[in-house]
Order: structure tokens, then C-alpha cells, then sequence
């Protein structure tokens, strides 16, 4: 990672590569990301119909995206415990799948990445390679 960005001339203080993104998550960290989604948690599968579909977050909805979640959440510890003092934190936007995850749960996880942190890019792209350097 620092030979590429040795190569675009971009100036970088430190580059640390985190191997375990995959880890639980801390249970405080959890409980925080339950108590921002609370308010957009259906309080039974019934309260979700065809009108509210994809404003509320379903318990099935949660359980088949537990990983991802957890994924995000374990983003933000390792955010706050090597980012926290950055000028600017650089990320690729997370993109779900078309129908996958609801808007209330992936705003969530967009919040749980970016709250209280330095200034924060996501970026997003098409999935096309646009570098190109020669040796």
C-alpha cells in the first residue's frame, strides 16, 4: 500500500493494514448501533406491509444482515481506535445490493461509520479500474 501511494505521490503519514475487520464486535459497540436503529425496528412482522416496506427494519432483516452489520460496526472501532486524530478519512462507500437491505438499516450503517469522526469521504464508484501507472 505504500509503494502505491509512493507511486501517485500521495502523502501519507502512517499505513496500517487491519486483518482482523472480520472480529465481533464489541458489545457496547453493538448496543450502541441497536439504540440508533430502535426507532426504525418494526415491533412485529405484521407492522410491515406493502406501504411501509423499506422504512421500517424487519428482525429478519437484521438477522440476515447480521454480518454485514457486524462488519460495519467493527469498521467504526477500528476507525475510532486509528482515525480519530486524521485530517481526512478516505473510504469506499459501502453499496448494497438493489432490494437487499432497507434504507433505515443502510443509512445506519452509513451513520455507525462516519458519527463523530474527522471529515469523512465516502466514495463510490463503478467498479472500472481508472489508475493506471507505468514502472
Amino acid at each position: 500500500m505504500a509503494n502505491l501511494l509512493s507511486k501517485f505521490r500521495i502523502d501519507y503519514s502512517d499505513v496500517i493494514v487491519i486483518p482482523d475487520v472480520a472480529k465481533k464486535a464489541a458489545e457496547s459497540s453493538r448496543m450502541e448501533f441497536d439504540q440508533l436503529i430502535e426507532d426504525f425496528k418494526a415491533k412485529t412482522d405484521e407492522e410491515i406491509s406493502k406501504e411501509n416496506e423499506g422504512i421500517l427494519i424487519s428482525e429478519a432483516e437484521l438477522l440476515g444482515q447480521r454480518e454485514k452489520t457486524n462488519r460495519h460496526v467493527r469498521l467504526r472501532e477500528l476507525l475510532l481506535e486509528n482515525s480519530r486524530n486524521s485530517s481526512l478519512v478516505v473510504m469506499t462507500l459501502p453499496m448494497p445490493r438493489k432490494s437487499s437491505v432497507s434504507a433505515p438499516l443502510y443509512m445506519a450503517w452509513l451513520e455507525t461509520l462516519t458519527r463523530d469522526m474527522p471529515p469523512f469521504i465516502l466514495i463510490r464508484g463503478n467498479q472500472t479500474s481508472v489508475l493506471t501507472f507505468y514502472s
